[in-house]
């Protein structure tokens, strides 16, 4: 008899995605689940309303494009769907998609070649070629809940000085029903064996709201909005300096 998770504590078991040598066609039906999965389950919508609530006016500068980084960017879903927005826009922009495994990050350069304002390189946040990248605005989808809460506060720690104006986590909330609705959803309609190990255990590892409040708080991170979304989902906004001023309406 199989016992119930114990969904009190944050899970610490390994992912199969964290295996950086992962490759093959198992990791491009996970990434295609993945984009299928964030787009009907409004895990896009989610990061692309963050974004807007930190392109403040002082965010355009004269002549310089807007430089905005995906970590665990995966096939690069989310900053084509950025890079859209800037081309309709005329606005700018210099996009960056980082993830340590360098076979996604083939996928995702062969996936996106048709915009050149995406970059993509394979790098680790915990090293230094990262950790000396500035931008103005960093995302991460479903990304923070691959680490341990001291990881995530040594590099929270980091993003907040890199970011200029700020950076965005839209990751898991965990519960109980989240848990058994993915696991239900990818038992029947998974073709990915990755995906049908990953997403619950993904749950399993992710945050409660008094978690999230106090890695933050650990971090030294007081300027934030909280925010529950479907389909449990946390958005967090972190502000690196309080804007007074209207998101830009072109966005």
């Amino acid at each position: 008899m199989k016992h119930e998770p114990d969904f009190s504590r944050r899970a610490t078991d390994l992912e199969i995605m964290d295996d950086l040598g992962c490759s093959g066609e198992v990791v491009e039906q996970t990434l295609r689940e993945l984009e299928f999965i964030n787009r009907w389950l409004g895990g896009n919508r989610i990061t692309l309303r963050a974004v807007r609530k930190l392109f403040a006016d002082g965010l355009k500068r004269e002549d310089a494009p807007i430089r905005i980084a995906d970590l665990g960017c995966g096939s690069g879903d989310i900053l084509m769907r950025i890079a859209a927005h800037g081309r309709r826009s005329r606005i700018p922009m210099q996009l960056t998609g980082i993830d340590a495994n360098p076979h996604i990050i083939e996928i995702a350069r062969r996936k996106c070649a048709a915009y050149p304002e995406i970059k993509f390189q394979a790098l680790d946040v915990f090293g230094a070629d990262y950790q000396c990248m500035e931008f103005d605005v960093i995302i991460g989808t479903l990304f923070f809940h691959h680490f341990t809460d001291e990881a995530l506060v040594q590099l929270l720690g980091v993003i907040r000085k890199q970011a200029r104006l700020g950076f965005i986590i839209n990751d898991l909330h965990r519960h109980w029903l989240a848990y058994h609705a993915i696991r239900l959803l990818t038992r029947f309609f998974s073709r990915s064996s990755m995906v049908k190990y990953d997403a619950p255990l993904s749950v399993r590892r992710a945050f409660t709201r008094r978690e999230v409040e106090g890695l933050l708080a650990r971090s030294n991170i007081h300027q934030y909005t909280l925010a529950w979304k479907w389909a449990f989902r946390w958005e967090i906004c972190v502000y690196a300096a309080r804007q007074a001023s209207q998101p830009l309406a072109q966005f």
